[in-house]
């Protein structure tokens, strides 16, 4: 890992002066469901308006995981603006949870589940790793890397993500509950949702327990705590860059994630000397656009 003399603080403010195009995805779902991004928008603010209980909660997480609320705010409002409508109430998101508690199902693709996949001899050296991060990280390294679109062993494989292939086993590209968390997203951040809430480690061979922690409100937002400080630390100990005072950025990754192989791609693009700042994507625009707004409800 590379030492920085000087940390540079990422400046507060869109780099873009106008919002990047929203994907077509978005904008058909949006669609389909006769509304608007504003109105979705509207929505989601109004909900944490008027939720004292939630915003209590968003607070005290965010002091245990070392962040300002402001970035759990932003990732809660992208989600619920771009790619699902916000419930009513936070109430309305426990009874959702509970509605899965007794499902059955597991991660796997073609019939061969995710913890017989991951020990193909390809992904031996991630058995080193000896935090839940690092072990996925690596294992979604060599997915990409080894069998992404091709070929091995005699079974086609998709192009297309990690976790869209192995662990969305109703439709690619769903995630649950209040921080959309994404199951193989969750199973990375494990070790650190554990060590500092102390909810159980989850285990991929047990998909309903992954599901529900990430469809339990309370649990959902430690995930999503987790998540941004994991962010902010990657792009600080590999880019050199503070990135806490620009909820547009750590949106975008909360959005995006790979934060530790976008951080590292920026560290690239700045070893000429020259200074490139990390941009907001469509998502994370929307935060700083609103920002005076959203740290209202805070």
């Amino acid at each position: 890992m590379p030492a920085f003399a000087d940390v540079l603080v990422v400046p507060p403010g869109n780099r873009n002066v106008e919002q990047p195009p929203v994907p077509g995805a978005s904008v058909r779902r949006t669609k389909g469901t006769k509304t608007s991004f504003d109105r979705k928008y509207e929505k989601v603010r109004d909900l944490l308006a008027n939720d004292h209980e939630l915003v209590s909660k968003i607070k005290a997480v965010a002091r245990a995981y070392g962040i300002d609320p402001i970035h759990i705010v932003g990732a809660i409002v992208g989600e619920h603006t771009y790619n699902v409508d916000a419930y009513d109430r936070l109430q309305t998101y426990y009874v959702k949870a509970a509605s899965y508690a007794g499902e059955s199902f597991r991660f796997a693709y073609n019939g061969e589940s995710v913890d017989s996949f991951v020990a193909r001899p390809q992904f031996a050296a991630c058995e080193t790793k000896k935090d839940s991060y690092g072990l996925w990280t690596c294992r979604e390294e060599v997915w990409e890397a080894k069998f992404r679109g091709k070929t091995v062993d005699g079974t086609s494989f998709p192009d297309n993500r990690f976790s869209a292939v192995f662990f969305q086993p109703f439709y690619a590209g769903q995630t649950f509950g209040l921080g959309q968390v994404n199951p193989l997203t969750a199973l990375m951040l494990s070790d650190l949702v554990h060590q500092v809430s102390g909810y159980d480690r989850l285990d991929e061979k047990d998909a309903g327990a992954v599901y529900r922690a990430i469809m339990e409100p309370d649990i959902s937002l430690a995930f999503v705590a987790a998540s941004i400080r994991k962010s902010i630390d990657d792009y600080k100990s590999i880019a050199g860059m503070d990135i806490s005072h620009n909820p547009g950025v750590t949106a975008t990754l909360y959005n995006v994630g790979n934060s530790r192989q976008r951080a590292a791609a920026l560290a690239a693009r700045n070893q000429g000397g020259a200074t490139v700042w990390p941009e907001e994507n469509y998502y994370g625009w929307l935060v700083n656009d609103k920002l005076d707004e959203l740290k209202a409800l805070l």
